[in-house]
């Protein structure tokens, strides 16, 4: 039978939540999402990021059972910020069919052109401020919080509908991090000194506070980094009462310069350690059990480095150098036995020879596609 397509409605949002347990549930490396927290991500009400974007979802079926999905988004803070015509896709999760999967392609592709873009992007989760970029290399192990992972044959699905490469997203791994040498901890000295920095962990007692000016040092820092989308301040208090929930004050950095804030460091921990344990995406009855016993801080041993945003005029000090040494100390002194640097850009040359220096290693890759409509 032909595969059908059909635009879902509010009234289909929780088979498109659901669906991905379809994909995945033979998967032992898939961590899936908390249901309530989808929920509440795709609910307009509660997600800041739908103020200022357009979002239609396919549901692509075959003989009335569904086998695929997808998010079409015209995202105008994009559009306005980098004055282009880019519509993105995103959510996308699909069975082994590709009749199924050109077809979900072809109704977000209709969707985009209908509201005047002429390249489709993706995939975005729902924007670069969420989980984005398909996994192309490294399948071996499971994703870290807020990283994507897809079964391998997306990639032919993709590819073979046309896609082609934009631009790739690195993740870098240090395995058991030990004892920083005692000529690095002089040189993180020196830089200190001869910039006049200080770093210092952020004051959990004025987190409204701290969040103004991470917010500020975030979108000046990485205006011109490609995908970015300054953030509204909607979306990250939205993203800081998120964070708060997992956030681990002893791996958040700001740095100053002679008092004022000029950048900042974020590591988190890597919650996935307890969702893949939750398999059935629900917290009742006994998922919270499980959660709380996985995520108690004795027990997190992996971390994940977020994002970190240096002020132009001190890009060039070795700041980012500085947050990398003090989060590995932090690292250290908590027994943490491995950590994820991610994502970078892989032509981010700077930052990917920072990270070799202290000893990590690419090990996945995620994939940004394009295609014009």
């Amino acid at each position: 039978m032909a595969v059908e397509v059909k635009l879902l409605s509010r009234a289909d949002r929780k088979a498109f939540i659901r669906f991905p347990w379809t994909v995945y549930k033979d998967d032992p490396k898939w961590v899936p999402h908390l249901l309530i927290e989808r929920s509440e991500f795709l609910d307009p009400s509660k997600n800041p990021f739908f103020d200022h974007a357009e979002v239609a979802y396919f549901g692509a079926y075959k003989d009335g059972v569904m086998i695929g999905r997808i998010a079409a988004i015209v995202n105008h803070a994009h559009n306005q910020f980098h004055q282009d015509h880019v519509g993105f896709f995103g959510l996308f999760e699909c069975k082994n069919d590709l009749e199924a999967a050109h077809a979900l392609f072809s109704a977000t592709a209709d969707f985009l052109k209908s509201k005047g873009m002429t390249t489709m992007r993706g995939p975005m989760n729902v924007s670069t401020n969420d989980e984005c970029g398909l996994l192309i290399d490294g399948f071996d192990e499971p994703a870290v919080v807020m990283m994507t992972y897809n079964p391998t044959y997306y990639i032919d699905l993709l590819e073979n509908t046309g896609f082609v490469k934009s631009k790739d997203l690195w993740a870098h791994k240090i395995d058991h991090p030990t004892a920083i040498p005692e000529r690095l901890k002089r040189g993180i000295d020196l830089i200190l000194k001869r910039n006049e920095f200080t770093i210092r962990t952020i004051n959990m007692k004025d987190f409204n506070g701290e969040v103004r000016k991470i917010r500020d040092i975030y979108n000046s820092a990485w205006e011109k980094n490609w995908g970015f989308v300054p953030m509204t301040d909607a979306e990250f208090d939205h993203l800081g009462k998120q964070m708060k929930q997992i956030l681990d004050p002893e791996f958040l950095f700001i740095a100053e310069h002679k008092g004022r804030p000029v950048g900042f460091s974020l590591t988190i921990p890597n919650i996935n350690d307890a969702l893949i344990h939750i398999k059935n995406g629900r917290l009742l009855p006994f998922g919270i059990f499980k959660l709380l016993w996985h995520t108690r801080k004795s027990a997190v041993k992996s971390l994940r480095v977020l994002t970190l945003g240096i002020t132009k005029e001190h890009r060039s000090s070795g700041m980012d150098v500085v947050f990398y040494y003090k989060t590995y100390e932090a690292a250290v002194k908590r027994g943490i036995q491995w950590a994820e640097m991610s994502w970078i850009l892989e032509d981010n040359t700077p930052m990917n020879r920072a990270l070799e220096r202290m000893g990590a290693k690419v090990y996945k890759k995620y994939r940004i596609y394009d295609k014009p409509i």
